[in-house]
């Protein structure tokens, strides 16, 4: 028991002189901003009583059981070198009041700063949804609007089938109406044609009767003949006269 207690005081003895130099500044440079930054200090009770909550356990009892048997642990742990304060132990512990710190005083700038984000993301969402289901009820009323297409499709339907039956009429009469124009064309042309020919054959025989009667005036017997048979009419109708 002596001899622990003599390793234990060699231990305290050496970590004094490394321990202090270093505790002290973090200690003053933790506890500097805490005076000077106005933040006001806590009621000891509450601060207490936010302690014990924090605890596991349902009731005092029990929360008083845990923290007596968590001391007697580290008592005996460290009564028997199975743990040794260090300068790892003051690094650690310093570490953690940093990061305690940290997340008591920065944690609540950060949730409001997160509530505010949610809140921001929220809202857009809130927002692209209404504009969402406007736009969808919008469209239903369009097609709502559009109920009577399909009667309107079929009149289209049966306008545009009557007015192809009325256009392939329209085509069959004009294919007909150049059929008869052509028709009557070639009609016309024969028509010219055989007046032509007639007139033609009419004025070559007018010529022939012309020429033979001139060659038989040609010849005085038939001049004499024709004025024989000239005297005799002219005779015959004296007479009658």
């Amino acid at each position: 028991m002596a001899s622990r207690l003599a390793r234990t005081a060699v231990g305290a003895a050496r970590l004094r002189p490394s321990v202090v130099p270093r505790v002290l500044p973090a200690l003053s440079t933790v506890a500097s901003p805490r005076y000077s930054s106005g933040v006001p200090s806590e009621d000891p009770k509450t601060k207490a009583q936010s302690i014990i909550d924090s605890l596991p356990g349902s009731n005092l009892m029990s929360k008083t059981a845990i923290l007596s048997s968590a001391a007697g642990l580290s008592i005996y742990a460290l009564s028997n070198e199975y743990y040794v304060v260090n300068e790892e132990t003051v690094v650690a512990f310093c570490l953690l009041s940093v990061w305690g710190g940290l997340i008591k005083f920065g944690g609540p700038l950060y949730k409001k700063w997160a509530d505010e984000q949610g809140d921001k993301i929220r809202n857009i969402l809130n927002s692209a949804r209404a504009d969402h289901t406007q736009a969808v009820k919008t469209r239903i009323g369009d097609v709502k609007q559009m109920s009577g297409v399909i009667d309107i499709t079929k009149t289209l339907f049966a306008v545009s089938k009557e007015t192809a039956k009325l256009e392939a009429e329209a085509y069959e009469l004009e294919q007909r109406t150049a059929l008869a124009a052509e028709a009557k064309t070639v009609l016309d042309s024969w028509v010219r044609y055989e007046s032509q020919v007639k007139q033609r054959q009419q004025k070559e025989l007018a010529q022939t009767v012309i020429a033979k009667v001139q060659k038989e005036l040609e010849n005085p017997k038939v001049l004499k003949q024709i004025l024989e048979q000239s005297v005799a009419d002219v005779e015959k109708i004296v007479s009658k006269a």
